[in-house]
């Protein structure tokens, strides 16, 4: 993710994975910081929640910043695959303005073939 500034931290088990992911709910019951790390919840929208926004509801973390208020985040998205869920990355840098999340593979078995695992 060419675009990240600052150190990532990978969840190394599922329990570190649940707690972090666990954190975009208390995030996201404030709407100003949900409009600024752009978070919904897929189950209270009346239509599909789709990029640049993330839905909580079908989000996993797998890596979190390094560094407190990093703000870099890596995700696997189930909106678009329940077995093979797409990679997305936050994106605080490229555009003035909230975060974007931005794909980083169409798909986790992408990924891993490209960093040939």
């Amino acid at each position: 993710m060419p675009w990240f500034e600052d150190p990532l931290d990978f969840l190394t088990s599922i329990e570190a994975m649940a707690r972090e992911s666990r954190s975009l709910d208390s995030l996201s019951e404030d709407d100003a910081t949900a409009q600024v790390f752009r978070l919904a919840r897929g189950s209270e929208q009346p239509g599909p929640v789709d990029l640049p926004w993330l839905d909580i509801d079908k989000a996993f973390l797998v890596a979190v910043n390094e560094r407190a208020g990093d703000d870099v985040v890596v995700a696997l998205d189930y909106r678009t695959d329940p077995t093979d869920p797409r990679v997305l990355a936050s994106d605080f840098w490229t555009q003035p303005g909230p975060c974007s999340w931005r794909e980083v593979a169409p798909t986790f078995s992408a990924l891993v073939a490209a960093f040939d695992l």
